[in-house]
């Protein structure tokens, strides 16, 4: 196993360029469904990493419940440093599991209280509410509710009819496309392992960019999307629920990528540019990663197999 194990800890790094070159240079959707799954495969392989180091960690805890054999001087030597991080894998992993499974629990209370929030109104697909705060956002729905565009008066005051459609099909684009699931698996990943930080950003304003890209198709006009996010942006204000299923993301630039020729809809980049090269990075560091997770993991089964006592 080697140091090999280590390996899915600090391949997120190979990451980086991608996050940055795919929003600017690829179809946000494209870049959307790429980025969730770089940063979804490493944060998977890097947790299992700290779950096999652990295991190593906790074997030498006196008291545990685990078999005496897997704390043999062969079981750690498949580890380096096993007297260090083993012991270090322990709150580590702890930690990565806490704050992920509250940040699950916390996703499903807010959809479920923003849903409350909506008790009383018709179940159209888009709910006005009679409120003087301008904001607007999409909310997914639940087993018991249907989603829904939630929108209060003051915003529909600032905006003119055209922009009103343009709104009201960037919310449904976000809904069509179920991007919370992509920004809830971003936000995991990034929970999980932090050098995946970077692709939650990007993944955060490329799913915008998706839904902005959506609306200006079915209304027909992408300068008529893009004065409706400047006016909407300027009008504004936080929702009284962190819905935390889409944010505004970086609006001047989504005005002017808007006000420039629609992405092309490549599904890859070509491989001689700086985008493609940098997407390949991400995916070979994808790749060297799962392998050393699935290499590592299946050592350590094989040693720890026969570490056990009949």
């Amino acid at each position: 196993m080697g140091v090999f194990v280590f390996l899915p800890l600090v391949l997120p790094l190979t990451a980086w360029p991608v996050a940055r070159l795919a929003e600017q240079h690829l179809h946000p959707r494209t870049a959307t469904r790429m980025l969730t799954a770089v940063a979804a495969t490493m944060a998977v392989c890097s947790t299992l990493c700290l779950g096999l180091v652990m295991v190593v960690g906790t074997a030498q805890l006196p008291g545990n419940p685990l078999p005496d054999g897997w704390s043999d001087p062969e079981v750690r030597a498949a580890v380096p440093y096993d007297e260090v991080v083993g012991k270090a894998a322990i709150p580590a992993l702890c930690a990565v599991l806490v704050v992920c499974g509250r940040t699950l629990w916390r996703h499903v209370r807010t959809r479920r209280r923003a849903h409350r929030a909506l008790a009383g109104l018709p179940d159209t697909e888009v709910a006005v509410l009679p409120d003087g705060t301008p904001y607007a956002y999409a909310l997914p729905g639940t087993a018991f509710h249907r989603d829904r565009v939630v929108v209060t008066t003051a915003l529909l005051d600032h905006l003119a009819p055209a922009e009103r459609r343009a709104l009201f099909a960037h919310e449904r684009a976000h809904l069509t496309a179920r991007h919370h699931r992509f920004l809830l698996a971003v936000r995991l990943a990034a929970h999980a392992n932090p050098f995946l930080r970077p692709l939650r950003t990007a993944v955060s304003y490329t799913t915008e960019r998706w839904a902005d890209e959506e609306a200006a198709r079915a209304v027909g006009s992408r300068r008529t999307v893009a004065t409706a996010i400047g006016r909407a942006a300027l009008a504004s204000r936080p929702a009284p629920l962190p819905t935390a299923f889409a944010s505004p993301g970086p609006v001047p630039r989504r005005v002017a990528a808007l006000l420039a020729p629609p992405p092309a809809p490549g599904r890859w980049p070509a491989v001689f540019t700086s985008v493609g090269l940098a997407a390949w990075g991400a995916a070979a560091g994808t790749a060297v990663s799962a392998m050393s997770s699935a290499n590592s993991a299946l050592t350590l089964f094989l040693i720890l197999r026969a570490a056990t006592p009949l």
